[in-house]
């Protein structure tokens, strides 16, 4: 079992950057981690996910280039660092855990913490 808790999220101008953190309570340490994403009216979507050590990373196309993906171990926490924030990248990000390999599904992650808001003006 672990306990997810985002923070990080605001108000920023496009062309801008935000950092946002995932803490695990637990250990954390083994396990998958994910950022997805979900704006008014669409589905959750996938934005970036972490192995264990942090040795394989993936990240959603619309996000390469801009975004980056993780972790402290020792500090049981993912990070999302964004940079060159569009309009389109306004959501709520969410955290997610999983024992066993990186994914991109929403539906594998049975862990999620609360989300953190995140809103790019033009």
């Amino acid at each position: 079992q672990v306990q997810l808790v985002e923070s990080g999220g605001g108000l920023v101008q496009a062309g801008g950057s935000l950092r946002l953190s995932c803490a695990a309570s637990g250990r954390n340490s083994s396990f998958y981690m994910g950022w997805f994403r979900q704006a008014p009216g669409k589905e959750r979507e996938f934005v970036a996910a972490i192995s264990w050590n942090g040795g394989t990373i993936t990240l959603a196309d619309s996000v390469k280039g801009r975004f980056t993906i993780s972790r402290d171990n020792i500090k049981n926490t993912v990070y999302l660092q964004m940079t060159s924030l569009k309009p389109e990248d306004t959501a709520v990000y969410y955290c997610a855990a999983r024992s066993y390999l990186v994914s991109t599904f929403v539906a594998e992650y049975p862990y999620w913490g609360q989300g953190t808001q995140v809103t790019v003006s033009s």
